[in-house]
């Protein structure tokens, strides 16, 4: 079976079709700059990208145009979209209507609409994706596979929040989660790479990158996640400022005169790494160059960011009673050694030791401790697309 992978963004939209048999990619790209210009990057297994410059004014075009990529006499995947057997699409909020990923009908649709203002970048993104998909490939499958499902078996004392409990009541103020397709396969991969147990298991996973989250894995299900109702909360990221005191959003609005989405822009799009590192990257290469440099807010970042790993971690760990294994990845957290010695330096007290060695390898699944070490501690690539296509086959197969 194979299966198209649609990720929609508001201005751009990745892809992959995989063969589910083999979980080859058979093809993969991305679409950007939809409504302003428009390009195509196409490539086919085997061979180099494709960048087309191409007008794209809306997603419709941008989808049609990867149809087009992957049916083409010369690179294309297929021969045609008949070979396409189902479409899998990511979609970041299902409020509490999605435990599970779900074959996408009518009902379901408006049920996604009403998560909209839950996720206003986001949503609506992913609904244009699967309304054109549905448009351009009729009578194919298509399959909705939600970031915040994973995180559904969270118990109410950690999904909710103190404040009134009328706004959980009346409007689902609580703590969702996101990324969760990433810690979902990832927390599968790492009992399986481990030999542990699924039934008699703690996992931790570190999903770190731009956008940074990590979760509590019991048996296989979420019991804690550090993002809350919007992907703002938890770890300081790229450009989000994570947790902070809420009423520094009153102090500064004063200070600076700013309104509440002037502040909500500095929190989401000017913190961060960014903003701590006074300006210098949210990119964890060009702050650690910096630090090395002597930057001495670069080096703040970057102790900040490990400082905060470091005590999630260990606060899940309270909160498991204990653990089996601690896994990094993501873009940084995959290949970034340095951020991982930081952080498993401070995790001395559970018995964990970093092989060195180990810890400077990249794009495999890979333990980092010592083989003394009492709890594991590994690297392993996230693969969301992959979970994507398992997702969609297990429904529509």
């Amino acid at each position: 079976m194979n299966v198209l992978v649609i990720n929609c963004g508001s201005s751009s939209l990745k892809y992959q079709l995989i063969d589910s048999e083999s979980e080859a990619v058979l093809a993969k790209g991305l679409c950007e700059r939809i409504g302003i210009d428009g390009r195509l990057v196409y490539q086919k297994a085997g061979l180099d990208k494709e960048i087309t410059d191409a007008p794209m004014p809306s997603h419709k075009e941008a989808i049609q145009l990867v149809l087009d990529a992957l049916t083409n006499d010369k690179t294309g995947a297929i021969k045609s979209l008949k070979e396409v057997d189902a479409i899998g699409h990511r979609v970041v909020h299902g409020g509490e209507k999605f435990a599970s990923s779900a074959v996408i009908t009518d009902d379901m649709i408006k049920a996604i609409e009403e998560c909209n203002e839950l996720a206003p970048l986001h949503n609506p993104a992913n609904l244009i994706g699967i309304r054109v998909c549905q448009e351009l490939m009729p009578g194919v499958p298509n399959v909705a596979v939600f970031d915040t499902a994973f995180h559904q078996t969270m118990p109410p004392k950690a999904y909710l929040y103190g404040l009134p409990v009328e706004y959980y009541n009346k409007y689902k103020v609580r703590r969702y989660g996101f990324h969760g397709t990433s810690h979902s396969f990832v927390s599968k991969r790492a009992i399986e790479f481990l030999g542990l147990d699924k039934d008699n298991s703690k996992v931790i996973v570190c999903h770190l990158g731009n956008g940074s989250s990590i979760s509590a894995v019991v048996n296989g299900k979420c019991v804690d996640t550090t993002m809350g109702l919007t992907p703002l909360e938890g770890l300081i990221m790229g450009t989000r400022s994570g947790n902070i005191d809420p009423a520094i959003m009153e102090y500064v609005g004063k200070k600076e005169n700013l309104d509440l989405a002037g502040i909500m822009n500095v929190l989401n799009k000017k913190s961060g790494l960014l903003g701590l590192s006074g300006g210098v990257s949210s990119d964890m290469r060009d702050l650690e160059a910096a630090a090395e440099g002597g930057n001495q807010n670069a080096r703040n970042a970057l102790d900040v960011l490990a400082y905060q790993v470091t005590k999630f971690v260990g606060g899940y760990v309270a909160a498991m009673n204990g653990v089996d294994a601690i896994v990094f990845t993501a873009g940084i957290g995959e290949n970034d050694g340095n951020l991982r010695k930081a952080v498993v330096a401070n995790l001395g007290y559970l018995g964990i030791c970093l092989d060195e060695d180990a810890n400077k390898k990249r794009g495999e699944d890979i333990v980092i401790s010592t083989p003394d070490s009492k709890v594991k501690v590994a690297v392993i690539p996230t693969n969301e697309e992959l979970a994507i296509c398992r997702d969609t086959v297990a429904l529509v197969k």
